[in-house]
């Protein structure tokens, strides 16, 4: 079954508009989920809404949003008349300005979504504006009302399809230097480096995300299972917690030593760095925390 739309509307390049549809990229559907249970009965539990002030059950239909006001009171709104509410943006993405995807800072991506053409009509119109981007090499900036919240968006090419991502605003993203400011600045030895760099070529890899898996989701498996069986619960394996004060060069050393992997061209840089690490080894260690 193909996956649910989780927009409909049309993509817009100055008059030339097609109409598109967005598509979760990720998934939660295999992952390990609990329901909440009586421990007493075993059955599961349901929530309600209770009043705050009565402490009485809601009826069906009781409930409304409502707005709190700087006085605490509140302003009651209607569930049609949010969804009432309509800018362009909650229809039409209008690609108003384009970028270089790679010009946009990692901080500001939010969530990713698969932008397809919604019928047969569209689709040229789609590969038109798909391939003049693809062309340029660019990305196009829009706006888009998705789970009734108008956000910015970033839309670039990805094969005969796009990947539409959403931003994040300016004034939600907390700045590096807000969080990095209280790191002093460190004069770093430059055969420690050299010997971090050999590691880092050591361990040079092509991405692969079919080879990440998720031990911590294989260990409630586990756990789930023992269960199951009429089993206790696996003992959790203690991690080995690392020293805080160790001899950076030292371990360098050895991190080189032990990892295997080694390429030709790390194997060649590596042999004055191993004359360096000698003579380095013969000097006072320094030691960090």
């Amino acid at each position: 079954m193909a996956p649910r739309p989780a927009w409909k509307g049309y993509l817009k390049l100055s008059l030339v508009t097609c109409a598109v549809e967005l598509t979760n990229v990720v998934t939660h559907t295999e992952k390990v989920s609990f329901r909440v249970l009586n421990r007493k009965t075993g059955n599961t539990v349901k929530r309600i809404y209770v009043d705050a002030q009565t402490a009485k059950p809601l009826g069906d239909g009781d409930e409304i949003k409502g707005y709190e006001l700087d006085d605490g009171d509140f302003v009651q709104i209607e569930e049609d008349e949010i969804e009432a509410v309509q800018i362009e943006s909650s229809h039409t993405m209008a690609l108003d300005g384009f970028v270089d995807k790679a010009s946009i800072q990692q901080i500001y991506l939010d969530t990713p979504y698969y932008v397809a053409p919604a019928d047969k009509v569209s689709e040229e119109a789609f590969a038109v504006i798909r391939d003049a981007m693809a062309g340029k090499k660019m990305a196009g900036l829009a706006r888009i009302v998705l789970y009734s919240r108008e956000r910015p968006v970033v839309i670039e090419p990805l094969g005969k399809g796009m990947v539409l991502t959403t931003l994040r605003y300016d004034n939600t993203v907390r700045q590096p230097d807000a969080v990095f400011s209280e790191i002093k600045a460190v004069k770093t030895d430059q055969e420690m480096t050299e010997l971090a760099e050999l590691i880092i070529d050591k361990k040079k890899a092509k991405f692969d995300p079919s080879k990440f898996d998720d031990k911590y989701e294989d260990a409630l498996l586990e756990l789930i299972r023992a269960k199951k069986a009429g089993h206790q619960a696996p003992k959790a394996k203690a991690a080995p917690k690392p020293s805080n004060v160790v001899d950076l060069f030292d371990a360098l050393k050895k991190s080189l030593s032990s990892d295997s992997g080694s390429t030709t061209s790390s194997s060649a840089k590596a042999k004055p760095a191993a004359k360096r690490a000698k003579a380095k080894a013969a000097a006072p260690k320094r030691k960090s925390a």
